[in-house]
């Protein structure tokens, strides 16, 4: 069996109106052909999302309303497009990565397309989404008890993740759909020659952890691998909530707080569908 990482990847990024993926719109998407012994082939998009952005999330992107209202695709449109385009993906066996690509990405198009197209994105695919590769993720798995960067930089954003792996990064083109989703399956590769790699092979930093989780990569097939991080994602989410409810500091502190766990598709309501 070909290790996994050295097939093909189908590396998936959105840029949106706001941080929440059940009300938050389309606004840039990078879907990326990548590895395999094949040419690179990029596909990008950009829809007029039909609402107004929120401001955080113009001041990350950096695509205002009225730039998007006019060179933007109908959101109606540029959704199909995208659905179709991953379609042709999942039913090509081609893993789909991201960067909290089950936590946020694919969330988004599965609501979009509900709203726009009225189905989900696995109706609309005819297949489960069972091969998704989240770095967000396996960093978390392979690599736990990472501290925070500084105040603005988190320990498994994606700029950290990229440093970690020795990808480095260009804040410059951070943020964009096309760098973003690029570096996602840039990290997916390390991680996996990592786990894939003699122990005494592994970088330094690695043989340092206080855990050591790679092996449990290797030798795996890709719906193995989907099915792990289903329940490293669910272990994640629980550890949160708890976290929240009784270890926080005062001012975060949240005795009712719920973290869904669901991984990489949380259920799309009913009304959404209608």
């Amino acid at each position: 069996m070909t290790p996994w990482h050295l097939g093909r990847m189908a590396a998936l990024d959105f840029e949106s109106s706001d941080k929440i993926p059940e009300t938050a719109r389309i606004v840039t998407c990078a879907l990326i052909l990548v590895g395999g012994g094949l040419p690179t082939d990029t596909r990008e998009w950009l829809l007029n999302p039909g609402i107004p952005m929120e401001p955080g999330a113009i001041e990350v992107h950096g695509i205002t309303d009225e730039y998007a209202a006019e060179h933007g695709q109908p959101a109606k449109e540029g959704v199909h497009d995208i659905a179709q385009a991953i379609a042709e993906v999942v039913t090509a066996g081609i893993p789909l990565v991201g960067h909290n690509l089950g936590g946020y990405d694919l969330n988004l198009l599965n609501h979009e397309c509900a709203r726009h197209l009225g189905d989900t994105l696995e109706g609309i695919c005819r297949a489960r989404i069972d091969r998704v590769l989240d770095t967000m993720v396996l960093d978390r798995h392979v690599a736990p008890y990472r501290r925070r960067v500084s105040e603005t930089q988190g320990p498994y954003q994606m700029r950290t993740t990229a440093e970690t792996y020795g990808l480095g990064w260009d804040e410059d083109k951070a943020h964009g759909a096309t760098y973003d989703a690029l570096m996602s399956a840039r990290a997916a590769y390390k991680m996996g020659a990592i786990a894939h790699a003699a122990p005494q092979d592994r970088p330094v930093w690695v043989h340092q952890l206080r855990t050591q989780r790679f092996d449990s990569l290797a030798g795996v097939s890709l719906e193995h691998l989907h099915q792990m991080q289903i329940e490293w994602a669910r272990k994640d989410a629980a550890s949160f909530q708890e976290w929240l409810r009784t270890k926080a500091p005062a001012e975060k502190r949240d005795p009712n707080a719920v973290i869904d766990g669901t991984w990489p598709l949380r259920p799309v309501a009913e009304e959404v569908l209608a």
